[in-house]
């Protein structure tokens, strides 16, 4: 295939993602309910038709819009977690910078966290499919590293092992700050990254390790 039907095949391939971001900016400005799909449409560049030929209803675009949004995410985890060197508090604490800026910095997953809240009592299944597509991968990347911690004799067995989640939710509160109050009271995201780490350390950090590193 040469030429213009490739081109064209491309331009195919390519459409269902175009279709997809469009839909996004739509659904961040006018909010699912007032979200039509010949906006959608325009803003894509295609007919409405073209949209049914991909997606036969707003709700099957809304639900693959967040998945589209959320699937990127997890594979950078993967590699950027298999590529961490050092201790295992050193691998943690990367772990949780590289987490949280994504969670708080990146317009996607924030805006996503919007539709989820807002939606998700009309998609439920969305919202299960999100944790499990999404959060559920990053917690289990979280459980190993504070796993190889205990056995290395770095951590120490703790009461929030648990609730791995922990690791998250600083994270997770940049992102509702930002939804809440924008840019009229703006946290600095690093040094509050840098303070959310001291603390779960001094949580988890073998007592004589904590001494050690003071």
């Amino acid at each position: 295939m040469t030429g213009e039907p490739k081109k064209r095949a491309r331009r195919k391939a390519e459409r269902p993602g175009e279709i997809l971001e469009a839909a996004f900016e739509e659904f961040v400005k006018s909010g699912y309910a007032a979200t039509r799909l010949e906006d959608v449409a325009a803003r894509a560049g295609v007919t409405k038709g073209t949209i049914y030929f991909y997606f036969d209803t707003k709700e099957r675009v809304f639900d693959e819009m967040i998945r589209y949004k959320s699937q990127s995410f997890f594979p950078k985890v993967q590699d950027y977690a298999s590529g961490l060197q050092g201790s295992c508090a050193e691998r943690l604490r990367s772990m949780i910078v590289f987490v949280h800026k994504y969670i708080a910095e990146d317009r996607s997953s924030r805006e996503t966290l919007r539709f989820l809240i807002a939606e998700g009592s009309r998609f439920p299944g969305l919202v299960d499919r999100h944790y499990d597509e999404f959060i559920r991968p990053m917690i289990e990347r979280f459980e190993e590293l504070i796993a190889d911690g205990i056995a290395a004799g770095e951590f120490r067995p703790f009461p929030a092992m648990a609730f791995t989640e922990l690791m998250l939710s600083p994270g997770l509160f940049l992102s509702f700050w930002s939804l809440l109050f924008g840019s009229r009271r703006p946290i600095d995201v690093e040094a509050f990254t840098e303070a959310s780490i001291d603390l779960l350390m001094q949580g988890i950090v073998q007592p004589a390790l904590q001494h050690d590193r003071g």
